[in-house]
């Protein structure tokens, strides 16, 4: 008997306490998985996120898994080049710009790419009577990118790294998993993470449930906590599937 595996998986969004706009936009398809945020205090982030949404959702194909990196790659270039060719179009929206995470699954691994600071999260089932949700990607931002940070006075809270249609220094990282059954993904933009604390988003992957109210939680968790920003999550369940 070959056991395989399948994902379930709900998202959600909301536009916060202060925004006018959802300058966020999410993409759940067959394969691939996506949210991107658009840059707060920058020309038409709506704009931004919604065109790499778009250009990205074109990948959302089954492919050998041993193709998924260089294929969730391509698609993010695809993604930066849609923001070029839309300010080449219209260049009054040039400064725009988005962060990226998104997830490209084929059997039983899955890749993720991300470009800023929107998140992933993996809550493993194995670890779940230990509190163990871990943050599998890196924040790009220059935090990370200067020893001893926190001894640095007025440093920036910046970006140093998105998607904004130019070529130099927009690449993504690229991380592979190998899923297991009982494995919860969380992708969420920064409306989340910066107004949750952790132990809280644990909390909310750990309770049980589907999905869909794992979603729910998440985001009334922002909400609860005043989150000014717009706030965009998706989880997703690996499942066991028996077929003869």
């Amino acid at each position: 008997m070959n056991v395989t595996l399948s994902l379930q998986a709900a998202g959600g969004s909301d536009v916060g306490l202060v925004r006018r706009r959802n300058e966020d936009a999410i993409y759940l398809g067959q394969n691939l998985f996506a949210i991107a945020d658009g840059l707060g205090g920058h020309i038409a982030g709506d704009v931004a996120s919604t065109t790499a949404i778009n250009a990205l959702s074109s990948h959302d194909q089954l492919v050998d898994p041993a193709t998924l990196a260089t294929t969730l790659g391509r698609a993010v270039r695809a993604a930066n080049d849609a923001l070029s060719q839309r300010i080449k179009a219209e260049p009054g929206l040039a400064g725009m710009g988005t962060t990226l995470v998104a997830m490209l699954r084929s059997g039983g691994t899955a890749v993720l790419a991300n470009v800023g600071d929107s998140r992933a999260y993996l809550l493993r089932s194995s670890t779940r009577e230990v509190g163990k949700t871990s943050q599998i990607t890196e924040d790009h931002t220059y935090e990370h990118l200067i020893a001893d940070a926190g001894t640095v006075p007025n440093l920036p809270e910046r970006l140093s790294r998105f998607i904004d249609g130019r070529p130099d220094g927009r690449s993504p990282d690229i991380t592979t998993w190998h899923l297991s059954p009982g494995d919860r993904f969380l992708l969420c933009s920064d409306g989340l993470s910066t107004y949750v604390e952790h132990h809280l988003i644990h909390a909310a992957l750990s309770a049980g449930g589907t999905p869909s109210q794992a979603v729910d939680h998440l985001i009334n968790s922002a909400i609860d906590h005043g989150a000014p920003d717009n706030v965009t999550v998706i989880v997703l369940d690996v499942r066991e599937a028996e077929s003869a």
